[in-house]
């Protein structure tokens, strides 16, 4: 099974390799992906999050969803000294570089808990999978049309943080500036969850958000700073 949708402002792809794949539970994923869109933009005025950000909700009226997605914000700022912010000043609450991950991630868990051994979860080039083995690309950061390198995953996750699509979007929060000091930061985990917000948190930290996403548990990295230095880690899982 294959299906493709537009989704939080991005395409989502979907690979079902499983023989009993079923058009129901594709359903369920997009399904729950369009209510994540709808409970956690800040875009839209009627989700939790503006609701929340106006100051319409008490802490004890969010939902275990929310509170789950800002609790591991509040981690990612605090491992981060601050580099990783959902709250910058002049802006309202925006969640987005943690829920994009935490929710397709969520998703790859239920297409498990259906039954689905083989399959791969493309959101916006940030990748789920189990099964495999996978092959998934990382792009230049300033060629559209090449590759730096080819990864090979079966079960675990692949996210990219870079400059090339949206411009000098994700933000240092420590300066309130655009952190420039990485052109992309591919991060390789076991969850989407960790991998999306490892590499976004990265980014924000500049060249030393390198070795600071290296040293985090379970977590490989391919980074190309500003410099067009490449780093890897030993245990990138480079395609052969």
């Amino acid at each position: 099974m294959r299906r493709v949708e537009q989704v939080m402002g991005f395409p989502v792809s979907l690979r079902i390799d499983d023989g009993d794949a079923c058009d129901e539970t594709a359903d369920a994923v997009f399904a729950w992906l369009r209510e994540v869109d709808a409970r956690f933009s800040p875009f839209r005025p009627d989700s939790e999050v503006s609701r929340l950000d106006r100051g319409e909700l008490e802490p004890h009226e969010l939902s275990p969803d929310l509170v789950e997605v800002l609790d591991l914000c509040e981690d990612y700022r605090v491992a981060t000294l601050g580099a990783f912010q959902v709250r910058l000043p002049g802006r309202g609450l925006d969640p987005c570089a943690m829920v994009k991950g935490w929710s397709v991630q969520r998703a790859a868990d239920l297409l498990a808990a259906r039954g689905a051994t083989r399959f791969c979860l493309n959101a916006g080039g940030d990748v789920a999978s189990v099964g495999g083995p996978w092959r998934v690309g990382v792009r230049h950061p300033e060629q559209a049309d090449r590759l730096c390198t080819v990864l090979e995953i079966s079960d675990g996750a692949v996210a990219t943080s870079a400059r090339y699509e949206r411009g000098d979007h994700i933000v240092d929060g420590r300066t309130g500036r655009p952190a420039t000091g990485l052109l992309s930061m591919t991060v390789v985990a076991a969850s989407l969850t960790e991998a999306d917000a490892t590499a976004t948190a990265a980014f924000a930290m500049g060249a030393e958000g390198i070795e600071w996403a290296a040293a985090r548990e379970g977590c490989e990295v391919f980074a190309v700073d500003a410099e067009h230095r490449v780093f890897r880690t030993p245990g990138l899982p480079v395609a052969a």
